[in-house]
């Protein structure tokens, strides 16, 4: 064998050493919890129950709308950061329900994101003032008050202040078309707003992130306006960026009230604004995610919010546990028994592909937010017989290639090249069904999917930098001629008719 051609184990060992301790130094890092994120039916939860509600002159609830609102929900709750969230519609028409089950403790912050509405509006600010409480024996006007036009709200502008806790509520559908009094989201002040002049369906995309280059301050949501929205974003802004205050400033109403108020300092142009305020990180990210996802076709009140015991995921892992346990042992005897110490280096690479798999099921979940359920444990034990089969197709290789009559060191280099074209194709075949099953599927069968994609990539990585590298190691030794070794060509060849062997074979 050439120079060229000769492999290198030590290469492929020092690549996957080097990823093994990155990942076990990133896992067992101080202040990091080196354990996986469970999902609801393992660490229990939070169960949100909404009821759909009619707004006042709309027609009752379709079934589109409904299968509309629950594929919105789960965009919202997976860009929120909550992984394995199940979006479920139980019923029907006016009397249904959309039941969110969300790993995790008790987050009611994710019970108020999946009941807004999202009904985005753009207005001209008419008129803005801080609101106070009301004087003594003042009528107390039910705000958002709307009406055809400006004066025949001035009136009841004079009274009303956004001091209770309906005022600010939210989640009302404003009239486009009408004048309206309403308030900040913080009920810090109150504004007569002009009708809409951009509706939210012209947003783009949305985005939360620091200011730009050199700024400070609290996160912004950034906004990318269709052509249509950019320019009646610019017919605005030309039209009022040199009124006085608050003329030239617009609304921009959430779910009917005031997300904030900005001026115009100078025409806009561009097609992109940005929403500005004091927002946390959380906030803002909750906010574009709302308007990012788009409207939801009905408003929905929160009915319920359960905790989710985890008791019978438990019980029902640790039987999951017991036969995976009681399947890798059975596997891990047949290999020590039919191959002997060939079988030893299989169980070294079953262990070390179990160690990465560990790794990797914890830092997903810290990065991306992939949570374990019973259904990805599945998915892992079922790659148990995957690794395994890796390890019989190689070994038979280099068997049925000492039984041809070539040497130990040969036989390994040889079954190599004729056994990684099954592997790599016996792997793609697996990693093509969990992809088709994850992006065709949801809730627990993309867990499934995910898991199973996970384990096979490992079980590509450990064939090529461990078991190929440690087979070829291990062909070398003394040991690879022994009787225990599981290639003795005494043993291979026996039961084979001399006339049968190859030349210059004998047993």
């Amino acid at each position: 064998m050439s120079s060229k051609s000769a492999p290198r184990p030590w290469r492929g060992l020092l690549l996957l050493t080097l990823v093994a301790i990155s990942m076990a130094v990133t896992t067992f890092w101080p202040g990091a919890s080196p354990t996986a994120k469970l999902g609801l039916d393992l660490k229990g939860g939070t169960q949100v129950i909404l009821t759909p509600r009619i707004i006042e002159g709309a027609a009752d609830i379709t079934p589109d709308q409904l299968n509309q609102t629950v594929g919105i929900m789960r965009q919202r709750v997976n860009a929120f950061g909550v992984a394995e969230a199940e979006v479920t519609a139980q019923g029907s028409g006016n009397e249904a329900a959309i039941v969110v089950s969300v790993p995790g403790v008790n987050q009611q912050g994710i019970a108020d994101l999946l009941k807004q509405t999202a009904l985005l509006e753009f207005r001209e600010v008419v008129q803005a003032r801080t609101s106070n409480a009301p004087a003594e024996g003042a009528e107390n006007v039910a705000l958002p008050l709307e009406g055809a036009t400006e004066a025949q709200l001035s009136d009841a502008y004079a009274t009303a202040a956004c001091f209770t806790d309906d005022a600010i509520q939210g989640g009302v559908a404003l009239d486009a078309t009408k004048y309206v009094i309403t308030c900040s989201q913080d009920g810090s002040e109150t504004f007569i707003l002009a009708p809409t002049f951009i509706a939210g369906e012209r947003i783009d995309d949305s985005q939360a992130q620091l200011p730009a280059q050199g700024g400070t301050g609290a996160w912004v949501v950034t906004l990318d306006f269709d052509s249509e929205g950019a320019r009646a974003l610019a017919e605005v802004s030309q039209r009022i960026y040199a009124l006085p205050s608050p003329q030239n400033r617009f609304g921009i109403v959430l779910d009917g009230l005031v997300v904030s108020a900005p001026f115009f300092s100078e025409p806009i142009l561009g097609g992109q604004a940005q929403i500005t305020g004091t927002f946390t990180p959380e906030e803002a990210k909750a906010l574009a995610s709302v308007l990012r996802y788009g409207a939801l076709p009905v408003a929905l009140d929160i009915a319920e919010v359960n905790a989710v015991s985890p008791t019978l995921g438990v019980e029902q892992l640790q039987s999951g546990l017991l036969a995976g346990a009681i399947g890798l042992a059975l596997v891990v005897l047949y290999l020590i028994l039919y191959y002997r110490m060939l079988g030893v280096v299989a169980v070294l690479s079953l262990a070390l592909a179990a160690g990465l798999t560990y790794f990797a099921v914890v830092l997903l979940g810290r990065s991306i937010g992939f949570t374990l359920t019973l259904a990805g444990v599945a998915g892992l034990i079922v790659s148990i017989g995957i690794t395994a089969d890796t390890f019989v197709v190689y070994n038979e290789r280099i068997r049925d290639e000492i039984r041809s009559g070539k040497k130990i060191r040969n036989a390994i280099d040889a079954a190599w090249i004729r056994a990684r074209r099954t592997l790599l194709a016996a792997d793609f075949v697996q990693i093509l069904a969990a992809l088709v099953l994850y992006f065709l599927s949801v809730g627990a069968v993309r867990g499934f999917a995910f898991a199973l994609g996970l384990a096979t990539v490992i079980d590509i990585l450990v064939a090529f930098w461990f078991t190929r590298p440690i087979s070829v190691l291990f062909g070398r030794t003394r040991l690879a001629t022994g009787t225990l070794s599981g290639l003795s060509e005494k043993r291979l060849h026996a039961g084979i008719p001399s006339d049968k062997l190859p030349e210059g074979v004998s047993t």
